[in-house]
C-alpha cells in the first residue's frame, strides 16, 4: 500500500530531475500519439524515436482550443473512423466541461483513459492529500467534511457521451474514489448529485449544521463557492433552523430523493441543535461565523488565486481564526502544479510544477503590451525567475503545443522544478487594453470608494471592451448589496461620477495609451441589480456549464452576458462628466 510518505518521496525525486522528466514525459506522449491523425501532417508518420525536442517544437505548431475544436465537436457527434483515432489512441471515455466562464457556454474538453495520464493524476492527487495529511493529521471522531460539490450537471453529446465536470469524473466513473468522497461527505449522495444547485447549496449548510460537531473542514472547488454559500447561510439562517427543529426539508424542490435523504440525515425534530444556531446567528455578528457555528473546525480549503483573490477577504472574515488552505494548480487539460505550502495566502501561493503533469514550455509574456513577447518560447529548462510567461503543454490527452491562456510567473525552483505564481488569464487579443489583474487591481483600489458614495458592498464586478462603439468603449459592470442603495442613488450620481473618473485614473498602461490616442471613449460604469452574476450562473448551468467548477466572469468576451448586465442595471455613469 502507497504511504503519504512514499507519494511525497516520489514527488522529491520527481523534482530533483525535472528537466530529465519531462524529455521523458514529451518522449512518452510521442510513442503513445504518434500516429494519431492530427499529428500527422506535422511529423509525418516518423517513429518517435526520430523525434527530438527541437524537431517537435519546430514542426508542431503552437494551438489554441479553436485548432482542435472541429475535431472535439466531431468526436462529440459520435462521428469517429474506426482504427484512426484524431487526437489520441486511447479510448474516449467522456467530455469535461472547462471552467472558463467569459462566454456563457463551456468549451468541451475531451477525455481519454490514458494509462500515463492516470500515472500522473495519481501522483498529483495523492501528494496533494500527503501535503495536507502532514498538516493535518485524521482524527479518530471528527472526520466529516462540508462539500460545496455539485456533480449532477449531467448533459450529453450527440455521440452519447456524458458531458461533466472535471471534479465530478470520480463521482461517476469510480466507484473507489465514491465511496472515499460519501464517506468524508457529510451530505448525502442525492444531494451532491442533485439538479437544482440553490437548493443542494441549502442542503450542504442544513446537513452541517445540523450534525455540526462532526464538522472538520469546510472545502470547495473555488472560493466564490464558499462565499456564495455563506451568504445564503446569512439570508436563510432562520430558515435552516425552522428545518433543523422540524426534522423536515422546507425547500420547495421536484427532487424526491434529495428530499427524502436529507429528510433521513436531520433525523426528525432537533430542537436544541436548533436553538443553538439561532443563538448564534441572531447576534448578526458574522466575523469568525464558521467557527461558533462548528467548533471542531479545523481548515477551510479552496483556490484564492486569481480571480479568486477577490473573495478571499471576504472568506477570510467568516473564517476569522480559522486557517484557510490554498488549492492546487490543475485544468481539465492536464495537472500542471501542487501546492506543497497551503496555509500561505494567495498573494503569496506557489504551485511547484509537476514534471509529469504534461509536457510544459514557457512562451515570454510582456506585461507592458499584455501580449506575448517577440522572442523564443523556452522549456524547464530555459525559465528565468522573475520572467512571466503562457503557459503551453503538450498532455497524455490530445493537445499538443496548447496555449493554456494562463499567464504564470516563475518565482524560483523547488529541487530543480520552477515554482509557479498564478497572475491571470491571458489577454484573448491584442486589441484587449484591460487585463483580468488590472481590473481586479482598479476595483479593489477604489473599493472603500464606491462603497462609502453607495453605502453598499461591492460584491461583484466585470469589465467588457465594447468593439461596436466609435471609439471602442471599456465598460465596467459593478453589482452592489445594501438595504438602501437603490433609494440612494438618484442622489449619489454625482459622486458616482466622480467614482467613475477615479477608476478610469487609475487603470495604466495601454489603457491610458489608447484613450490619450483618442482610440477609446470614456469610462462607463453600470451599477447592476443584486442578484444579476448569480442569474449569470444559473443561465451558465442551464447551458451545461458544471456549477462546481463555475467561476464569475471578470473580463467578459461574449456579448449576451453583456447585454444582460446592461439590462439590468440600475445607474449608468460615465467618466467624462459632460456624458453623465
Amino acid at each position: 500500500m502507497t504511504t503519504g510518505g512514499d507519494v511525497l518521496e516520489k514527488l522529491e525525486g520527481l523534482t530533483r530531475d525535472a528537466a530529465r522528466h519531462q524529455l521523458e514525459t514529451l518522449r512518452s506522449i510521442l510513442e503513445r500519439n504518434g500516429e494519431a491523425r492530427y499529428l500527422r501532417p506535422f511529423l509525418g508518420g516518423r517513429p518517435a524515436p526520430e523525434i527530438d525536442v527541437a524537431t517537435f517544437r519546430r514542426e508542431v505548431p503552437l494551438t489554441s482550443y479553436d485548432d482542435y475544436a472541429d475535431h472535439i465537436n466531431r468526436m462529440a457527434d459520435g462521428l469517429v473512423d474506426g482504427g484512426d483515432p484524431i487526437l489520441c489512441v486511447d479510448p474516449l471515455v467522456c467530455f469535461f466541461y472547462s471552467s472558463g466562464t467569459s462566454s456563457t457556454r463551456p468549451k468541451l474538453i475531451p477525455f481519454f483513459d490514458s494509462p500515463l495520464s492516470r500515472a500522473a493524476s495519481f501522483i498529483a492527487h495523492q501528494g496533494s492529500a500527503a501535503v495536507l495529511g502532514r498538516l493535518f493529521p485524521p482524527r479518530p471522531l471528527t472526520t466529516k467534511s462540508l462539500l460545496f460539490v455539485y456533480a449532477g450537471n449531467v448533459t450529453h453529446t450527440k455521440g452519447g457521451f456524458k458531458a461533466i465536470a472535471a471534479s465530478a469524473y470520480p463521482l461517476h466513473y469510480n466507484k473507489t474514489s465514491l465511496s472515499q468522497f460519501l464517506s468524508a461527505s457529510i451530505s448525502p449522495r442525492e444531494v451532491i448529485l442533485g439538479s437544482d444547485v440553490q437548493c443542494q447549496m441549502y442542503c450542504h449548510l442544513l446537513c452541517g449544521l445540523r450534525h455540526f460537531d462532526s464538522i472538520d473542514s469546510i472545502r470547495a472547488p473555488y472560493a466564490v463557492g464558499l462565499v456564495t454559500a455563506f451568504c445564503l447561510l446569512k439570508e436563510k439562517w432562520e430558515m435552516l433552523c425552522e428545518d433543523i427543529e422540524k426534522g423536515v426539508l422546507s425547500w420547495d424542490t421536484s427532487d424526491m430523493a434529495m428530499k427524502d435523504s436529507v429528510n433521513e440525515v436531520l433525523g426528525g425534530p432537533q430542537r436544541d441543535p436548533a436553538e443553538r444556531i439561532r443563538s448564534i446567528c441572531k447576534e448578526n455578528s458574522w466575523d469568525g461565523i464558521l467557527i461558533k457555528l462548528w467548533p471542531n473546525l479545523r481548515y477551510v480549503k479552496c483556490v484564492t488565486t486569481g480571480s479568486m483573490m477577490h473573495y478571499y477577504p471576504k472568506l477570510k472574515s467568516y473564517a476569522g481564526k480559522v486557517p484557510i488552505l490554498g488549492g492546487d494548480y490543475f485544468a481539465s487539460e492536464c495537472t500542471m502544479g501542487i501546492n506543497l505550502e497551503l496555509t500561505q495566502p494567495p498573494e503569496r501561493t506557489r504551485f511547484v510544477m509537476l514534471p509529469t503533469g504534461a509536457y510544459f514550455e514557457f512562451l515570454p509574456f510582456d506585461s507592458n503590451e499584455n501580449s506575448v513577447a517577440d522572442r523564443e518560447i523556452v522549456d524547464v529548462s530555459g525559465v528565468k525567475v522573475g520572467k512571466v510567461y503562457e503557459l503551453v503543454a503538450t498532455t497524455y490527452r490530445g493537445f499538443y503545443r496548447y496555449r493554456l491562456g494562463d499567464i504564470v510567473r516563475v518565482t524560483g525552483f523547488y529541487n530543480s522544478s520552477p515554482e509557479l505564481e498564478y497572475v491571470m488569464r491571458a489577454p484573448k487579443s491584442s486589441s484587449e487594453v484591460v487585463t483580468e489583474r488590472d481590473l481586479i487591481s482598479v476595483i479593489e483600489k477604489t473599493r472603500v470608494l464606491l462603497e462609502d458614495v453607495l453605502e453598499a458592498e461591492v460584491t461583484e464586478y466585470a469589465s467588457f471592451l465594447d468593439l461596436n462603439l466609435s471609439p471602442k468603449q471599456l465598460k465596467v459592470y459593478i453589482e452592489v448589496k445594501g438595504v438602501l442603495f437603490e433609494d440612494k442613488l438618484k442622489d449619489s450620481i454625482i459622486d458616482l461620477t466622480g467614482c467613475c473618473a477615479s477608476l478610469e485614473n487609475d487603470f495604466g498602461g495601454l489603457y491610458k495609451v489608447h484613450r490619450e490616442r483618442g482610440e477609446l471613449g470614456p469610462l462607463l460604469v453600470y451599477i447592476v441589480t443584486p442578484g444579476s452574476f448569480d442569474r449569470l450562473l444559473q443561465i451558465a448551468t442551464e447551458k451545461g456549464a458544471p456549477a462546481s467548477q463555475y467561476k464569475h466572469p471578470k473580463i467578459i468576451r461574449n456579448r449576451e452576458v453583456s447585454d444582460f448586465l446592461e439590462g439590468v442595471a440600475l445607474a449608468t455613469v460615465c467618466s467624462d462628466s459632460k456624458d453623465a
